[in-house]
């Protein structure tokens, strides 16, 4: 299987996202980002192969985010020590996260279906 679908089972955009993949017959790994969030070297993949920014892997709507001047703490951050944090909290991590050898999404988007799902 060489889609890693990370994600959280309580979270209706994660939710979509499976059912998307579901009834396209794509194969995937779930892996609750919660209890296992991705690890640096991965998130650093996720991030060189969706081409996008840190910024936009952040949950920013997300309450940890929101609470205890999260928001402040992250911005005066290096990115290392930021994906360092990321990759041990799963609740700061906007979802759902893809990746495969040589792709990867951030978030259900209108790329997810042309980068996800089979025709």
């Amino acid at each position: 299987m060489a889609i890693k679908f990370y994600g959280y089972k309580k979270c209706d955009t994660c939710r979509r996202a499976e059912k998307l993949l579901l009834s396209s017959g794509t194969e995937y790994q779930f892996i609750d980002i919660i209890v296992n969030p991705p690890a640096v070297s991965v998130l650093k993949s996720i991030l060189k192969k969706s081409g996008k920014p840190l910024k936009k892997i952040l949950n920013t709507s997300g309450r940890l985010y929101r609470s205890d001047g999260m928001k402040q703490k992250i911005s005066s951050m290096s990115d290392e020590d930021l994906i360092r944090l990321l990759s041990k909290e799963g609740y700061l991590l906007k979802r759902p996260l893809l990746v495969s050898h040589d792709r990867a999404s951030i978030g259900l988007n209108n790329d997810f279906e042309t980068i996800w799902l089979k025709k």
